[in-house]
C-alpha cells in the first residue's frame, strides 16, 4: 500500500491561502521531500543530512547568493 506524504508548512507561514512557503513531508526516517506551497507539482527529494548540512550553513552567514 502507497501511502500520500502528509505536508507539512511552517508555523511561520500562517496557514492561510495565499501564503506562499516551503512544504516539508518525510516518506522514510530519512527521506524527506520538499516543495513551494504555490507549485506543488514540483518536489525536492533528499535525505536528512544534505538538508541538515544547508541549514547549518544557512544560519553560519557562510551562504551567500
Amino acid at each position: 500500500m502507497i501511502h500520500a506524504p502528509h505536508w507539512q508548512k511552517s508555523t511561520f507561514s500562517g496557514g492561510g491561502e495565499g501564503n506562499t512557503c516551503v512544504e516539508l513531508a518525510a516518506t522514510s526516517s530519512i527521506t524527506l521531500h520538499l516543495r513551494e506551497s504555490d507549485a506543488p507539482g514540483t518536489e525536492l527529494t533528499t535525505t536528512t543530512a544534505p538538508l541538515a548540512h544547508l541549514i547549518r550553513v544557512m544560519k553560519s552567514g557562510r551562504f551567500r547568493a
